[in-house]
């Protein structure tokens, strides 16, 4: 199966939240070839959306891949929740197009309404079913949000609605634990991250997914894939194809990112500053 990509990150330039929306790029800013972010959960009251916008400003790129899941139509239709931060984010977006950056937009469950828009341009933003990223070292990585491979939505849809229900529930409970937490000036802890590491079920569903969509990538003959939906941040080998998952801005506020040389990096945005999340050295240069 490979090894897992799963480390303590090392410190790296960064900025505090909360950072002026003026400018697009703070200073000092760190320049990748591409950079990859999913579920986001815009419209929820769970988007870190003050964190990715710091973020995207202190990390620019040539190419930004948005993989599923960026706006959360789901609660949208439940309940109307956009604060300023959202749009802010989706006007960071808009102007990075503008500057220069090509950003895909590869729809996921929960923006599923996005997906009568394959094959158009919004502000410079294309909408594609799923892409094929070319690395600087040539390698070809399918990137698609992930949930057609997950079996509860394809064949239950109900229970998938069922879930997210759940699952905000677990958030909410979440952000007043943290809220206790931040009195007694403890670190960010996400609670929901916490139960799918430990519930057997929950790490079973995990690696049936990494399997299910690696061993699709390698079928169709690319040699990895870059992927979200399932909120875990992970990059591993399965079966000689490299499994990347870029996490979420929910919980783990995690992305993937391709350095110049073509080396790809997992990224974590902490509360002070950006840290890396790096394999192991020797590994690591591999990929």
């Amino acid at each position: 199966m490979g090894t897992r990509f799963d480390a303590l990150g090392a410190p790296i330039q960064g900025f505090a939240p909360g950072a002026s929306n003026e400018h697009d790029d703070a200073p000092g800013h760190n320049r990748y070839r591409t950079v990859f972010i999913s579920d986001v959960h815009l419209g929820t009251p769970g988007c870190q959306a003050v964190a990715l916008l710091d973020f995207l400003k202190t990390h620019s790129s040539d190419n930004l891949y948005l993989v599923g899941d960026i706006v959360d139509g789901w609660q949208l239709r439940r309940r109307w929740h956009w604060p300023q931060a959202h749009n802010d984010v989706v006007q960071k977006l808009l102007r990075s197009a503008r500057k220069g950056c090509r950003v895909v937009y590869v729809p996921g469950n929960h923006d599923e309404f996005a997906r009568q828009f394959v094959g158009h341009q919004f502000g410079g933003i294309e909408v594609r079913e799923e892409a094929v990223h070319v690395t600087a070292q040539g390698r070809q990585l399918w990137v698609i949000h992930g949930d057609y491979f997950d079996g509860v939505i394809q064949c239950a849809k109900w229970l998938a609605y069922l879930g997210d229900n759940l699952y905000e529930f677990t958030l909410r409970l979440n952000r007043h634990l943290n809220t206790m937490r931040g009195r007694l000036r403890l670190p960010y802890w996400s609670l929901s991250a916490f139960l799918k590491h430990k519930v057997k079920k929950a790490l079973n569903y995990v690696t049936d997914f990494e399997a299910a969509v690696a061993g699709e990538a390698g079928r169709r003959g690319h040699h990895g894939v870059v992927c979200g939906h399932i909120h875990r941040a992970e990059m591993r080998e399965i079966d000689g194809i490299l499994y990347c998952n870029d996490g979420d801005w929910v919980e783990s506020r995690t992305a993937l990112v391709e350095h110049h040389c073509g080396r790809l990096e997992l990224v974590e945005w902490s509360d002070s500053h950006s840290v890396l999340v790096p394999a192991d050295h020797q590994q690591k240069e591999q990929i």
